[in-house]
């Protein structure tokens, strides 16, 4: 049986027949179940991972509605940026928030990582159309946003983390990217709150959040309250 070591900030993991399992007790990472209705049947933490929603769904992220809903607005306000931050939009879609970004780092750049051909396609369009040469679409995969080492001060994912079949590779992939006291952004749908209708695999709870991403060496830094019915959660990297 053929084992590679791959290395984690949460410890050094070994990768067996494409499993991943802990150091300690070599118990696995992920776990399985019957899916639930919109869950994919694999578990990380006690959470089950929600379907990924495609690209056909761009309607929904551009929906009228959405900033009243959302705040998008704000969140932008509060972005952790200066004029010349480089910022990856991971899980992009249709760049909702990419081209929000955009302005506020003009001598930056915004990544928009995406794993869809159809929306890179989408975003290189979108990006010409509207003039900003400081968006570069990005094909990612489902473990890795494949950006360059240390070039990154703020990571986003907006209602994308809990949709991540893979969040360990994923958010050590992410860690490599980021500076030195980097950031990673999520907003996501508030689990805690029962009237926010939303289906629950696709909200999480500040505490998941917290548990999850402190596992994989960031730290919680920030949790804002101004949103209507999302989290606002700032991690940094930390071990370095």
């Amino acid at each position: 049986m053929k084992k590679r070591i791959i290395g984690i900030i949460a410890g050094v993991m070994l990768m067996v027949s494409g499993e991943v399992l802990a150091q300690k007790g070599n118990a696995p990472v992920y776990t399985y179940k019957t899916p639930s209705y919109d869950g994919i049947g694999k578990v990380y933490m006690g959470r089950e991972i929600s379907f990924v929603m495609g690209f056909e769904g761009m309607s929904w992220l551009e929906r009228r509605s959405r900033e009243q809903e959302e705040s998008v607005s704000l969140a932008i306000k509060n972005l952790p940026v200066t004029e010349s931050s480089v910022v990856a939009d991971i899980g992009a879609g249709s760049g909702h928030y990419t081209f929000k970004i955009a302005p506020k780092v003009p001598k930056g750049k915004v990544y928009a990582v995406e794993i869809q051909d159809q929306a890179i396609n989408y975003l290189k369009s979108k990006s010409k159309e509207l003039g900003f040469s400081n968006v570069v679409p990005v094909m990612g995969t489902e473990k890795s946003p494949n950006l360059p080492s240390a070039s990154v001060d703020l990571a986003i994912m907006v209602d994308v983390y809990h949709e991540l079949e893979f969040p360990v590779e994923m958010l050590a992939a992410i860690r490599q990217s980021l500076k030195p006291r980097g950031k990673l952004l999520l907003i996501e749908f508030r689990g805690e709150d029962p009237e926010v209708a939303i289906k629950p695999l696709h909200k999480m709870t500040v505490k998941q959040a917290e548990k999850e991403l402190t596992a994989n060496g960031f730290k919680l830094v920030q949790n804002g309250q101004f949103m209507k019915i999302q989290h606002f959660l700032v991690f940094e990297k930390v071990g370095e």
